[in-house]
């Protein structure tokens, strides 16, 4: 994934299956697409002719979203999923972009985000957690929508698990110790955004926020199987955190 610096300077092509989003994820959306870079263009397809799309008109409006009709000729047949994938291609071939955010929790759009990809751009889902393993897979990063959506408390979190029920999943405390090694010195410690960057390589579903934590430091600290170290650099103002798994410490070290 590309640094941070260089993805808030990303053009991005923002598509919405409006079928398969919730009107009230909008203002989250468009924040969490903004930390990847600048949405161009902001469109969303489905068949406004119909009631059960009402509540996304006052949104489209307030967010400058470009509502895109399209007709349901039969019945049964999604006829939205083929304009906003002939909309995709027609985009991708403009070469105007960096990369596309894809909103939809539908499997139908798994051989687009591939095929954007296969032309080296980069492909954001956007989805509820019911969404295909496929089409998560098929994209960069894959941001579950339940995070989006605005909660009580004003934050867009799951509930917070406990350090117990981390430590027993293990399929996250194996993805977090493979990052940390893929990404580690010979002393075992890594610099937590090179662990970031090998996570969300295998797994783009990854997100802190699923777990209830809103950063990544914050969730490897709460599973108490990792040493947490915030070093100064050379300048003396910034601080860079470093991770090592508790197992490779070794018996000379305090």
């Amino acid at each position: 994934m590309p640094s941070e610096e260089t993805q808030s300077n990303n053009m991005l092509a923002v598509l919405i299956d409006a079928d398969n989003a919730q009107p009230s994820i909008t203002e989250g959306l468009l924040t969490e697409i903004a930390k990847y870079g600048v949405a161009s263009v902001k469109r969303i397809y489905g068949d406004w002719t119909t009631p059960h799309l009402g509540g996304w008109k006052s949104v489209l409006l307030e967010h400058s979203i470009q509502p895109i009709q399209q007709f349901r000729y039969t019945t049964g047949k999604n006829a939205t999923d083929s304009a906003m994938i002939i909309d995709a291609m027609d985009l991708l071939y403009t070469d105007r972009f960096d990369g596309f955010c894809l909103v939809s929790s539908d499997s139908d759009f798994t051989r687009l985000a591939s095929r954007i990809r296969e032309e080296g751009l980069l492909v954001y889902g956007f989805g509820e957690k019911k969404t295909p393993k496929a089409f998560v897979s098929a994209c960069d990063k894959f941001i579950f929508t339940e995070v989006l959506a605005p909660q009580e408390d004003g934050e867009g979190i799951g509930r917070r698990q406990t350090a117990r029920e981390l430590k027993g999943n293990t399929k996250l405390v194996n993805l977090f110790r493979n990052a940390i090694e893929a990404a580690s010195d010979e002393t075992g410690w890594a610099q937590l955004g090179a662990v970031g960057s090998n996570i969300v390589k295998q797994a783009p579903e990854f997100d802190p926020r699923n777990y209830g934590y809103k950063k990544l430091g914050e969730l490897i600290s709460a599973v108490k199987l990792f040493e947490i170290d915030e070093r100064a650099q050379n300048d003396g103002h910034s601080r860079v955190i470093y991770i090592r798994d508790r197992r490779k410490k070794t018996e000379k070290e305090p």
